[in-house]
């Protein structure tokens, strides 16, 4: 059986399904949808691939040729999902970009790696 039609389909699934998930499991009953859509927005980040030629390429790892992707911003991300907003006064919403963030940087590894492509 060839796997890779089902690439897209775990990609893009992991993308919209995962944020739903981590939004229950991580988030208080109140803040589950808004978390769940803080964390789509964090797609946006894939809008550095414009800066690319080509815009799009299926064999390239995205993580550290994009200046989204890069080390340095996973590292930003990685912070995020960490700080004591309570204790900083910050707003709660920060720690759901950083998940988000953190989870398509994932999904985009898991993307190139485990797909045996490149």
């Amino acid at each position: 059986m060839d796997i890779f039609p089902w690439r897209p389909i775990v990609h893009y699934g992991l993308h919209f399904a995962a944020p739903l998930l981590l939004a229950f499991l991580f988030f208080r009953k109140e803040r589950r949808w808004t978390a769940y859509f803080v964390m789509i927005a964090t797609m946006l980040i894939d809008l550095d691939h414009l800066l690319a030629d080509p815009v799009y390429d299926p064999d390239r790892m995205s993580i550290g040729f994009h200046p989204l992707h890069s080390y340095v911003a996973i590292a930003v991300y990685a912070v995020l999902c960490l700080l004591p907003y309570e204790k900083l006064h910050w707003p709660w919403w920060l720690r759901a970009v950083g998940i988000g963030l953190v989870f398509h940087i994932l999904t985009d590894w898991q993307d190139y790696a485990l797909w045996g492509v490149g």
